[in-house]
């Protein structure tokens, strides 16, 4: 399954250092990523920066796999977008997930590493 990792732009690799609890969690498959068999993280991006665009950013990840002939088959709403929404962001992952599924007809799973 090819992924994109969608993850909040105040806090990844500011605050989480690199990402490395979602690294961790990928190098051990534990999480959400031990959900998926025969993942491959094709991209990982953030949502665009308050007040997000992550639809946007979606789509021209699309383009660009596109371009090289791939695709992605799930998006995993990072942990730090889930820590987000609880404490200052305005986003409502409920509409994110719904748009995303709309518009790329693919899964989306909600965390990446466990807290």
């Amino acid at each position: 399954m090819r992924a994109v990792i969608l993850a909040c732009d105040k806090i990844r690799d500011k605050i989480r250092v690199g990402c490395l609890k979602c690294f961790k969690a990928l190098s051990e498959k534990s999480g959400k990523f031990a959900e998926v068999d025969d993942l491959e993280i094709v991209a990982w991006t953030s949502c665009g920066g308050c007040p997000g665009f992550p639809i946007a950013r979606l789509k021209l990840i699309d383009e660009m796999l596109k371009a090289e002939g791939k695709s992605f088959d799930v998006v995993f709403l990072a942990s730090c977008m889930l820590m987000a929404e609880k404490n200052f962001c305005k986003m409502d992952l409920n509409e994110v997930e719904k748009k995303i599924r709309e518009e790329f007809g693919v899964e989306v799973i909600r965390g990446t590493h466990p807290q």
